[in-house]
């Protein structure tokens, strides 16, 4: 979750340039007295950044950074079996880091949501974002509805099977068992629902075909057993 809120900001950083004070927050074309525009000035549609963004090779590195970062963190890499580790991950920070100091060589402001991220300062009471980060000395894992306790080791919950795979989700301290895996994917899921319409539009065709033209497939004939082992098959009179 911090990789993916380090990246959304640092995409509008790099376009929209450092975040404005809370109180001067607002679009620029509205702004009394104007605003000055730099050579890379682009205005920020939601107001909260002042437009000035950096040049555009350095802002194309910082982006490369955060892609990298947001890919070495991806549930996809589990698929892949790519492990990942807690160095890694503060690298691929640390180029991040460096990425907007080369940006931006003045700084950000203190109230700039990238600075704070990287600062470890960030404020997410009463934001969106107040449920992502868990504590590590208190935070759960649950596995199949029951926690799974520190003492123990894995295999005293999932048995000694080495090919087992398990969805083990981490929760807050007291706040019971998470919700449970969907059965099927959502992939899956749109499959079933296909064929199941497929199957309903088939018999309701059916429903409605109240003639016997049925009696004329090969599947309706009395004497098909018959005409099979006979070896006669179908006879057409010219």
């Amino acid at each position: 979750m911090f990789v993916s809120r380090l990246k959304l900001e640092g995409e509008e950083l790099a376009k929209y340039g450092p975040a404005k004070p809370l109180d001067q927050q607002g679009i620029d074309k509205y702004a009394e007295p104007g605003v000055q525009k730099g050579a890379n000035y682009q205005q920020d549609p939601t107001g909260r950044r002042t437009g000035q963004g950096p040049d555009p090779a350095a802002a194309k590195t910082l982006l490369k950074t955060l892609v990298d970062a947001e890919r070495l963190a991806h549930k996809d890499q589990v698929a892949n079996k790519v492990l990942l580790t807690r160095g890694a991950l503060e690298a691929a920070i640390d180029h991040i880091r460096g990425a907007v100091m080369i940006a931006f060589p003045q700084g950000l402001p203190e109230w700039d949501l990238v600075r704070q991220a990287l600062e470890g300062t960030e404020e997410l009471a009463g934001t969106s974002h107040a449920n992502d980060e868990l504590d590590p000395a208190t935070a759960t894992l649950w596995f199949a509805g029951k926690q799974l306790l520190p003492k123990n080791q894995l295999s005293h919950h999932l048995g000694r099977h080495e090919k087992t795979k398990a969805v083990i989700k981490l929760q807050q301290a007291g706040q019971g068992a998470p919700s449970r895996e969907a059965p099927v994917d959502a992939e899956t899921q749109k499959a079933m629902m296909a064929f199941y319409h497929k199957k309903q539009e088939e018999q309701k065709k059916l429903a409605e075909n109240d003639e016997d033209d049925y009696t004329n497939s090969a599947w309706a004939n009395p004497k098909a057993l018959k005409h099979h082992f006979s070896g006669v098959g179908s006879v057409r009179i010219r």
